[in-house]
């Protein structure tokens, strides 16, 4: 027998409306009652009833948003908030509405996002990077499901990606220090088995060795991109018998906490010690100094996967993936410069 949304609202006891508002991912309906739609959803493997134009086109017009990997990306995280609601912008106006697919049996054998798309009749898949990420995605990114992703390299015949030129986000940083006479440096990067971290601990040591700039190993510490491993970290750098001038973090949000353990530690920022961050969050504003910061264009990186999940929809192939110029943004955390420098 084959189930309607009707059998689904009677079996959790709910309205159709609510039926169509989880299966949608509409705002409205509490957490309880959602879990219990899913499950039922889940145990019975419905599958919702496409429109006639749908049907004809073999387009549901939905696509799958993603934060992928054991640690998740909260969905109010500074940085990906603001891609995320400019893709949603752009994608929107091609037509398309965004499910989001929860990753919370990380670690579980059936963790199976291909599965899911299938079952929803997706039309492709917008991946969010996070940490660890599952062996899940590498198989939608080996499927013929369209999938692009956003800071993580995506290589199946049918995905691509869009990511900051990582490399020139920390050789931005590099040469503005070099060009006011700041040679020592020291750096606090991500995790070392991240991607993005090692792209931009890789353009700060390349820049630093261009220019003959000094650092220590010691000045040089892994931390997870967020505020209290930057604190923990920058806690560690001021253990050591002699100091950088300047210290360069690959997240806005461990530049905060940089700039917390450095004033506890009673000094001055910028004249003891000069800090720039990464990414140019609204935080940074208001900070005490403003941060300074390599600025990710997070409009254009949100546009640019819409459009190009949109062109692999429509058969579009061979699509190369972007790396999006950044730009230094000077504040008060910073020596001053008269204008920003771009890429």
């Amino acid at each position: 027998m084959t189930l309607t949304i009707r059998d689904i609202a009677q079996m959790a006891g709910v309205s159709r409306a609510t039926v169509s508002k989880v299966i949608n991912n509409y705002d409205g309906v509490n957490e309880q009652t959602k879990h219990k739609v899913l499950e039922i959803i889940e145990k019975t493997g419905y599958q919702p009833t496409f429109s006639a134009k749908s049907l004809a086109t073999k387009k549901s017009k939905l696509i799958a948003l993603i934060y992928a990997g054991k640690i998740n990306v909260e969905f109010n995280h500074p940085f990906f908030n603001e891609v995320i609601s400019s893709f949603q912008k752009s994608i929107g106006a091609l037509g398309y509405d965004i499910i989001i697919f929860s990753n919370e049996t990380f670690n579980k054998e059936n963790v199976d996002y291909l599965a899911r798309c299938r079952h929803f009749r997706l039309d492709g898949c917008l991946i969010i990077a996070g940490e660890e990420v599952e062996h899940a995605v590498s198989e939608l990114d080996d499927s013929d499901i369209p999938c692009i992703g956003i800071d993580i390299e995506l290589t199946g015949l049918n995905s691509s990606y869009v990511m900051t030129d990582n490399f020139k986000v920390s050789q931005l940083a590099v040469e503005h220090l070099y060009l006011n006479a700041i040679r020592e440096v020291g750096y606090i990067a991500g995790k070392e088995d991240s991607d993005i971290s090692n792209l931009r601990l890789e353009g700060f040591l390349q820049t630093m060795s261009q220019f003959g700039m000094y650092t220590e190993q010691e000045w040089i510490k892994h931390g997870n991109f967020f505020e209290d491993s930057g604190y923990e970290e920058m806690q560690q750098i001021l253990l050591e018998d002699s100091l950088p001038k300047a210290v360069i973090a690959g997240s806005d949000m461990m530049a905060f906490g940089a700039m917390r353990a450095i004033k506890e530690h009673g000094l001055s920022i910028p004249k003891d010690i000069q800090i720039i961050g990464c990414d140019d969050v609204e935080a940074c504003h208001y900070m005490e100094p403003a941060l300074s910061t390599i600025k990710q264009d997070k409009q254009k990186i949100g546009r640019l996967a819409a459009y190009k999940l949109n062109d692999l929809i429509n058969g579009v192939t061979g699509l190369k993936p972007s790396l999006v110029d950044p730009e230094l943004v000077m504040r008060g955390s910073s020596c001053h410069v008269t204008e920003n420098i771009k890429a």
